[in-house]
């Protein structure tokens, strides 16, 4: 069919050109023979009458010369339009053809199974890397929602130095703007660290520094990474705030230093009194003195080590803690009535209110007794003779609470923030000579802690102290 659309295009042109061709000449052919005849009929020159037929024999060649010429012309457009257009036409229908009919065959024949299993073999490596690459965006989803919201800091920087990632916690961390090299983030906290080093000579480099930044600690740990072959493609930058942990870490050192001194101080007395009772002859009286400083000394190391103790248990969640409902009115009235005999030494007047709406509250009774009584105590030691102690228990909310006033001595309100730290006191060698560990309020704190309660301290240096507790109670707990 092709073959004959090809066979039909080229004679069409074949014809349309030879009567275009032949036309001209028929055309000229005709106007020579009218110049002939005007010449003849008026100048009947027998020379220009051969010129013209001349001219009429060489009009006849050159155009038999075109009409071959344009013959052989179509013929090669003919081959030209056959080879590159017409075959691949035929060469794709017969091809689809020949599928045509071999589906047929197949799909009658014994091979329809094997159609099916490379269809369903076609669709289940389809299938599987649809899954994959929607494996590939959920883990690639997730990494960056974890490097999105965690809290340490992360940067990645190529081999030459240029961040490729870097998650918010990391700019906020370094206070980063437009800063995109690994020099120009690092030279301007003065981190003495080489880029090349870190990738190159790591077994041999220091991958971990710390800097301090206004009032935070920050650790920087340098990792480098490599490619799928195994060659340095760059380095992660892991940003840590181990503000924290410096801090921690800071007071457990003073907690030992503290601890080491306190035991120290009573340890050396004792061991100079025993010394001096065993090495030297004294009389009775001096011997008696040394001894009730003995004593005094040893009971002082023992109700330090005491509360070590019980600190211990509630660090390490040890300590039980029994909790049970009961009247927190009659338990400061009893603390109150245990520690009248220490107020009229000091002609102290204390005075004990409580609300007759407090329902029972639900806690520790004998954690927060040792609260009350340390609370107590602390006002009687640092009010002055004369001075005044009032408590009040009442209900707000969900929680019962006990307000402690006194006129004495007051705290400076720098120290207000650190009293609950452990050994921490306003006035060291005051509180030592009364007998205090400076531990109290942190074991009262931990209790309160323990119990769901809180306790908030106010005072003013020489206008006394204020100390609120409060506790929930047994009614709260079932609204809860």
């Amino acid at each position: 069919m092709l073959k004959s659309i090809q066979f039909k295009i080229v004679i069409s042109f074949l014809i349309v050109g030879l009567i275009f061709i032949m036309s001209l000449g028929i055309v000229n052919i005709y106007n020579l023979q009218i110049i002939k005849s005007d010449i003849t009929a008026e100048l009947e020159i027998n020379h220009i009458n051969n010129v013209i037929d001349n001219q009429i024999s060489n009009i006849k060649i050159i155009s038999l010369c075109i009409i071959l010429g344009f013959i052989l012309f179509m013929i090669l457009i003919g081959l030209f339009v056959s080879k590159v257009i017409i075959s691949p036409i035929s060469n794709l229908i017969m091809s689809a053809e020949q599928a045509t009919k071999g589906v047929k065959y197949l799909s009658n024949g014994k091979s329809k199974n094997e159609i099916n299993n490379l269809v369903s073999a076609f669709d289940s490596i389809n299938n599987e890397l649809k899954e994959n690459l929607n494996e590939t965006t959920r883990q690639k989803k997730q990494m960056e929602t974890i490097l999105l919201h965690m809290t340490d800091g992360i940067i990645a920087f190529n081999i030459e130095g240029k961040i490729i990632h870097i998650n918010p916690a990391a700019k906020t961390f370094l206070n980063l703007t437009n800063e995109t090299k690994f020099e120009e983030i690092f030279d301007k906290y003065n981190v003495d660290i080489n880029l090349e080093k870190i990738i190159y000579l790591e077994n041999w480099t220091s991958s971990e520094q710390k800097i301090n930044l206004e009032d935070r600690s920050i650790n920087l740990f340098f990792a480098p990474f490599k490619n799928e072959n195994e060659r340095p493609a760059g380095l992660i930058v892991v940003i840590q705030d181990i503000t924290e942990h410096v801090k921690l870490d800071s007071m457990r050192k003073r907690f030992v230093a503290d601890v080491s001194h306190e035991l120290k101080t009573p340890i050396t007395s004792i061991m100079g009194y025993a010394e001096t009772l065993s090495e030297n002859d004294v009389d009775e009286e001096t011997s008696k003195k040394f001894l009730e400083r003995i004593c005094s000394e040893a009971k002082r190391m023992s109700i330090l080590v005491s509360d070590l103790l019980t600190l211990s248990r509630y660090d390490t969640s040890k300590a039980k803690v029994r909790k049970t409902e009961f009247d927190l009115g009659e338990l400061v009235k009893y603390a109150f009535e245990g520690l009248d005999l220490e107020m009229k030494k000091k002609s102290q007047n204390g005075e004990c209110f409580v609300t007759s709406n407090v329902p029972l509250v639900y806690a520790d009774k004998d954690g927060i007794q040792r609260v009350i009584i340390n609370i107590l105590s602390n006002a009687i030691k640092y009010t002055p003779e004369g001075g005044t102690i009032k408590a009040y228990v009442g209900f707000v909310y969900n929680d019962a609470y006990i307000k402690i006033i006194d006129t004495g001595i007051g705290i400076p309100k720098e120290d207000l923030d650190k009293i609950f730290e452990r050994f921490y006191r306003v006035d060291k060698a005051r509180t030592r000579e009364m007998g205090g560990t400076g531990l109290g309020l942190s074991i009262a704190k931990e209790i309160l802690d323990q119990n769901d309660g809180m306790i908030d301290i106010k005072s003013e240096a020489g206008k006394g102290t204020e100390v609120v507790i409060r506790i929930p109670t047994k009614q709260g707990k079932n609204k809860e």
